[in-house]
C-alpha cells in the first residue's frame, strides 16, 4: 500500500460562545482548521486535522500548518502509510520541529492503518479500555458569576470535570479577581467532580502565590500551566503544596523526561496537535504512565475529526491515570464529520468502526486548497 495523494482543506470554526477569553487579554472568535485527506493506491482514505488555538497560545499558527505541509507532503507520496514511525522520520528529516504541521498527516495515516486492518485506531494504539471517558468543560474567563453559571450549565449536562480559565491582569483585578473566580466556580461542587484551574502560562510566580494565599487551603483543585517558563514553574513548585499539571510547556517526549527529572509537576495536559500527532502522543502517554503522571487527553481546539483522535487515544489510557477528555465539538459551531460518539452522563467512548470511525462532511469541507501527488 502506498500514499497516492494528499488533499489539504481549510475550514473556519467559529467559537460557540462568541468570544473565548484567556489570560493576558487574549481573545478568539474563530479557529482556523487545516484538514487533510490522504488517499492510497488501494483506494483507502484517511483523515486528520490540525487546529491551533490562534497564534498566541503556543508557537503554532494555522497558516504555518499549511505552509509546513507544503514542505513535506511531496516527500510522503509513494510511502506506506501504515509505517508510522518511519513516516515521522521522513517528516522530521524534511522539517525540523513544527509538530502542529505533522499532526493532520500523522492522524490521517493512523485512520488508514485502522481501516486496512479492520480495527479501530484505539486497538492499534494499545487496546481499548472498558471505561467511559469523562468529559471536561472549558470555562473561559469572565466575571465570577458568569463563570459559575457556565460551570452549572456543563454540570447539568453531566460533565464531571471543569477547566476554569484564570489570569487576570492587575488592571482587571489581578490575583484577587482570579481567587473570586475560583471560589465561585467551586461553590456548588458536587461529589466526584474534578477541577483544573488553568492560567495558560499567564501568571508570574508572584501573582500565583498571591492568588493562592487568598484561597482556603482545603479547596480541592489542580493548578494547570500557571507560569510561562520552566524556571518560574520550578520556583512556584517549591513554594506551594498545590498539585500542578503542565500543558503548554510539554510539547515533546523530552519535555516529559525533564519534568520527571526536575519533579516539575504531577501530570500533563496531553494535546495531540502540539505533540505532533498520535504517534508521538502515544509515546508521551507511555512515559507518563511509567512515571506515574496523570493526564488529560485533549487538543488545542478542533472539530469532529480532532475529537475522534482525542477519544481513540484516551480510550487506551488506564483509568487511574486518565483525568478527562475535552469534547472540542462543544467549542465550535461547524461540524466536519459524522461520528458515533454520543455523550451519556458526561462520558463518551471511542467508536468501534475501523480507523477513526468518522464520515467526513464534504459539504462542510468544500474544495481542497491543494492536492499533492
Amino acid at each position: 500500500m502506498k500514499i497516492k495523494s494528499i488533499d489539504v482543506f481549510q475550514v473556519d470554526l467559529p467559537f460557540a460562545g462568541g468570544t473565548y477569553r484567556l489570560s493576558g487579554g487574549r481573545e478568539y472568535k474563530y479557529f482556523d482548521a487545516t484538514i487533510v485527506r490522504i488517499t492510497t493506491d488501494e483506494g483507502l482514505e484517511g483523515w486528520g486535522e490540525s487546529t491551533p488555538f490562534g497564534a498566541t497560545y503556543i508557537a503554532a499558527h494555522a497558516k504555518g500548518v499549511r505552509a509546513g505541509i507544503d514542505e513535506i507532503a511531496q516527500q510522503l507520496i509513494g510511502l506506506d502509510p501504515r509505517r508510522m514511525d518511519r513516516l515521522n522520520d521522513i517528516m522530521d528529516a524534511n522539517l525540523a520541529g513544527h509538530h502542529h504541521v505533522k499532526t493532520a498527516l500523522d492522524v490521517a495515516c493512523w485512520d488508514i492503518f485502522g481501516k486496512s486492518a479492520n480495527l479501530p485506531v484505539c486497538d492499534l494504539l494499545g487496546g481499548r479500555t472498558n471505561q467511559k471517558l469523562p468529559l471536561i468543560s472549558s470555562t473561559h474567563t469572565g466575571t465570577p458569576d458568569e463563570m459559575r453559571e457556565r460551570v452549572a450549565t456543563y454540570r447539568s449536562r453531566g460533565y464531571r470535570g471543569h477547566s476554569i480559565k484564570i489570569g487576570a491582569t492587575e488592571p482587571e483585578g489581578g490575583p484577587a479577581l482570579d481567587a473570586e473566580r475560583i471560589r465561585a466556580c467551586l461553590a456548588d461542587r458536587q461529589p466526584g467532580e474534578y477541577f483544573l484551574v488553568d492560567a495558560n502560562g499567564g501568571l508570574s510566580v508572584e501573582s500565583a502565590l498571591r492568588m493562592l494565599e487568598l484561597l482556603p487551603s482545603a479547596l480541592d483543585f489542580v493548578l494547570e500551566a500557571p507560569c510561562g517558563t520552566w524556571r518560574e514553574t520550578l520556583s512556584l513548585r517549591k513554594r506551594t503544596t498545590r498539585p500542578i499539571v503542565l500543558d503548554e510547556l510539554i510539547t515533546s517526549e523530552q519535555n516529559i523526561v525533564e519534568l520527571v527529572q526536575d519533579d516539575a509537576a504531577d501530570g500533563i495536559g496531553l494535546k495531540i496537535s502540539k505533540s505532533g500527532g498520535l504517534t508521538r502522543a502515544r509515546r508521551q502517554r507511555d512515559l507518563c504512565i511509567a512515571a506515574g503522571l496523570t493526564m488529560s487527553v485533549q487538543d488545542t481546539v478542533g472539530s469532529d475529526i480532532a475529537f475522534a483522535a482525542i477519544i481513540h487515544l484516551a480510550q487506551t489510557v488506564p483509568e487511574r491515570y486518565l483525568r478527562c477528555v475535552l469534547d472540542v465539538r462543544d467549542m465550535v459551531t461547524v461540524s466536519t464529520a459524522e461520528i458515533n460518539a454520543p455523550v451519556h452522563n458526561g462520558g463518551v467512548s471511542a467508536p468501534a468502526l475501523p480507523g477513526l470511525g468518522i464520515r467526513p462532511k464534504l459539504d462542510s469541507l468544500g474544495q481542497p486548497l491543494i492536492r499533492y501527488g
